[in-house]
């Protein structure tokens, strides 16, 4: 969704039951601060944030914390993977 608001990024996705992957930090405002529903969120804040990385640390997030996908956000860098429930 080239050039669409984060608000319409957040809300298509809520709409079709999908997970979010970014790197912008501001769906994480509209999710706690704002309360807006989502389905879930991956926040990717990688040092080396070049396609390769973003491709292995999504990847590996969907394999190994597929049951916490749903209503969590989750924060991934390249030491730590913080999960938090907004449901």
């Amino acid at each position: 969704m080239p050039k669409a608001l984060d608000i319409e990024i957040l809300n298509y996705a809520e709409k079709e039951n999908r997970i979010l992957i970014t790197n912008d930090k501001d769906f994480g405002e509209l999710v706690f601060r704002l309360k807006m529903p989502s389905s879930g969120v991956i926040l990717l804040r990688l040092n080396k944030n070049i396609p390769i990385n973003r491709i292995k640390y999504a990847t590996y997030i969907l394999e190994n914390f597929s049951d916490k996908l749903k209503y969590n956000f989750i924060v991934v860098t390249e030491g730590k993977i913080r999960v938090r429930s907004f449901k």
